[in-house]
């Protein structure tokens, strides 16, 4: 059929040139273009089986596919169906007819939004414009009697509208690709696109021909090579699909990870719709996270996988697929925060992840004691992040002692009560962090019939705050924290009593053989004969709130302050004894200090007696510290101590372990 043209004229915009609009709108989403494309190829191909079904269209519909169709050398790319097609008419109304009023208003309105919502606002069509200098339409329409119709536009305005030689129904796109879009002519390029945007799309979708390794190289065959599975396993029934189809569906969406933990099956159709598959991974590392692994899908296309905006912050850890026609990808992110659609998604899931954590506590539980460990940081930041996932979670959260023994918040506060309640009817909770580290505390702790938590996740400062808020008259204590007898006291304790100039020696003796640049708090308390002569420990409270600073809980003030340091000086032991006997035989008295000045004097009279009063204190605390200096006894308590801690480095440890030689030597080489 020779062309004969039929008419020209000027798309129906209200901006002079629509097309440099669309090009900055998606100036960094150009790839978008493609998705688009076969989106409309494939709702015209499901349009045409609804009508065969209605009874409408009585055509043999034949094999129907959707095909890409990449010209290399010539530079064109062709979108080609077999759908419903259009007349001149409807060409005119949906081609000629942009819908939207004005493109300046909705860029600015749309300015921090995804090139997703183009296909929502009649624009898919023209996204094709990003990159080609050309475009054509040929069309033939499924109704009787149709004509077919050619459209041609080279990015201006202005188009042509005449007849097509087309002789088969459906409809074929050409794009004429630009000189900026190079890329777009590469079959590697076009192919990754399609794995990509189409890899569910419910229409076969073919790109090239099957190839096989022939004679040493790669031979195209006749097959047709479809890109697609048009069934993806979220859209099937979930009695229907065996786990060994979940776990091949997961190997295909992430063929280089472990088997997950387990999965869930989201599919509802009301009050809204949504379909989909969510993995719990198994992570190896849990502060090396991988993010933005769940995919949204609209209709089995694929949208975007950064979906923060739609699941709950803590729910993106997981891996999956989400399916739902209802989430409004054609506003802006701050509008999909306060959508009533997303919020009840957002909420549906949520619960749906809560009811199959419950299931497995109840069903399950061998199992989800051995998936713990994994499961652990997640269950955490959800319960700290997600007030309605906190409530449910508390049935089914698991506490992990240093035995391996793992309990639900029921079952081990009926297993520790009888014993580690303390006089004031608080039950205590003792934790370590580090079971290597702190091995001699736990099992101190042990021996007095006490069990001892093990915490190790990054996000375990935060976590025991929120159970002590959730759990009545409970506190949980650091198994290092301070000395056995007193992390769950039964009686009130009794300090032994000291003179105000012997806690002032005491603090300087010990001062002086400790690190620089540390705050220290040094006591004197009776432990018994056995127990070590100095324990270090670190406030609860303050060690708490520097983990949680330092994680980035908002608490920057705790971060930037000196570690913290309780040292208490066994006075039972007698090491220290002999210790403070020699001190005291070797080092004079402090004195009587020089008296303060009276409220009346002046302040130069004032600041004299503070001076000759610090005088006499300094005077004093040099003797103290040199005498600490060359007692080799006490800097080998106190290393000990620091060992103990890991606090004993680089030249310290040195001389830690040059003078152990040297009682070695003296005690046994002679």
């Amino acid at each position: 059929m020779a062309k004969k043209k039929i008419s020209g004229g000027r798309i129906g915009v209200t901006t002079e040139n629509i097309f440099p609009v669309i090009k900055q709108f998606l100036y960094s989403d150009h790839e978008i273009f493609l998705r688009e494309l076969v989106a409309n190829a494939v709702d015209a191909t499901k349009k045409l089986k609804a009508l065969a079904a209605s009874g409408e269209c009585k055509q043999e519909l034949g094999d129907l596919k959707v095909r890409i169709v990449l010209d290399e050398k010539k530079k064109t790319l062709q979108v080609i169906d077999e759908g419903i097609g259009m007349t001149e008419e409807e060409v005119d109304k949906y081609i000629n007819q942009i819908a939207f009023s004005s493109a300046g208003e909705f860029l600015e309105k749309y300015k921090d939004q995804i090139g997703s919502i183009i296909g929502h606002f009649g624009l898919g069509f023209y996204s094709a414009f990003m990159v080609s200098k050309k475009v054509t339409i040929d069309t033939l329409s499924w109704q009787e009697g149709a004509k077919a119709v050619k459209w041609s536009c080279d990015g201006s305005p202005e188009y042509e509208l005449g007849e097509s030689d087309k002789a088969d129904r459906g409809t074929v796109i050409t794009l004429y690709l630009d000189d900026d879009s190079k890329e777009y002519a590469e079959k590697g390029r076009i192919e990754s696109l399609l794995q990509k945007y189409c890899k569910f799309m419910p229409v076969p979708v073919v790109f090239g021909k099957e190839q096989e390794w022939k004679d040493g190289k790669w031979v195209d065959t006749d097959r047709d090579k479809v890109i697609n599975s048009v069934e993806p396993l979220w859209s099937r029934t979930p009695s229907e699909i065996k786990d060994e189809e979940y776990l091949s569906f997961y190997k295909a969406l992430y063929p280089m990870n472990e088997d997950p933990l387990f999965w869930i099956h989201l599919n509802v159709d009301y009050p809204f719709n949504l379909t989909g598959i969510l993995y719990f991974p198994k992570i190896k590392e849990r502060m090396a996270i991988d993010r933005n692994k769940i995919s949204l899908y609209c209709n089995q296309m694929f949208v975007t996988d950064h979906v923060d905006n739609i699941v709950p912050d803590f729910l993106t850890l997981l891996h999956g697929v989400i399916d739902s026609p209802d989430i409004p990808l054609n506003v802006s992110r701050s509008y999909l925060q306060s959508d009533a659609n997303v919020k009840k998604i957002s909420t549906y899931i949520t619960k749906k992840v809560a009811d199959r954590l419950e299931d497995i506590f109840k069903n399950e539980r061998e199992a989800l004691n051995s998936k713990w460990d994994n499961l652990k940081l997640f269950i955490e930041y959800g319960m700290l992040s997600d007030e309605k996932f906190c409530e449910r979670a508390l049935k089914f959260v698991l506490l992990k002692n240093t035995d391996g023994k793992y309990f639900s918040l029921d079952e081990y506060k009926t297993a520790v009560e009888p014993v580690q309640t303390d006089k004031d009817k608080k039950l205590v909770y003792l934790y370590a962090t580090d079971t290597e580290k702190q091995y001699s505390f736990i099992e101190a702790a042990k021996n007095k019939g006490y069990d001892v938590l093990h915490l190790d996740c990054e996000l375990d400062a935060h976590f025991v705050n929120l159970l002590e808020q959730k759990l009545a008259d409970t506190r949980f204590a650091r198994v290092d924290s301070d000395a056995i007898d007193r992390l769950i006291p039964k009686e009130d304790h009794k300090a032994p009593e000291m003179k105000e100039d012997e806690r002032y020696d005491l603090e300087n003796l010990f001062k002086a053989v400790l690190p620089k640049g540390n705050d220290y708090y040094v006591t004197g308390d009776r432990l018994g004969s056995e127990a070590a002569p100095i324990l270090v420990t670190q406030n609860e409270f303050m060690r708490r709130y520097r983990d949680m600073s330092a994680l980035g809980g908002g608490m920057n003030f705790y971060g930037e302050m000196p570690p913290s340091y309780n040292i208490t000086v066994n006075l039972d032991n007698p090491l220290v004894e002999k210790i403070l006997s020699d001190e005291a035989a070797q080092v004079a008295p402090q004195g009587e200090l020089p008296p303060e000045a009276d409220e009346k004097a002046s302040e130069e009279e004032k600041k004299a007696a503070r001076e000759a009063r610090e005088a006499v204190r300094t005077a004093h605390r040099s003797d103290i510290e040199a005498f600490a200096g060359g007692n080799d006894l006490l800097h080998q308590i106190a290393d000990l101590a620091l060992l103990a801690n890991g606090m004993l480095k680089g030249k310290d440890l040195a001389a830690f372990i040059e003078r152990s030689q040297k009682v070695i030597r003296d005690r046994y080489a002679k």
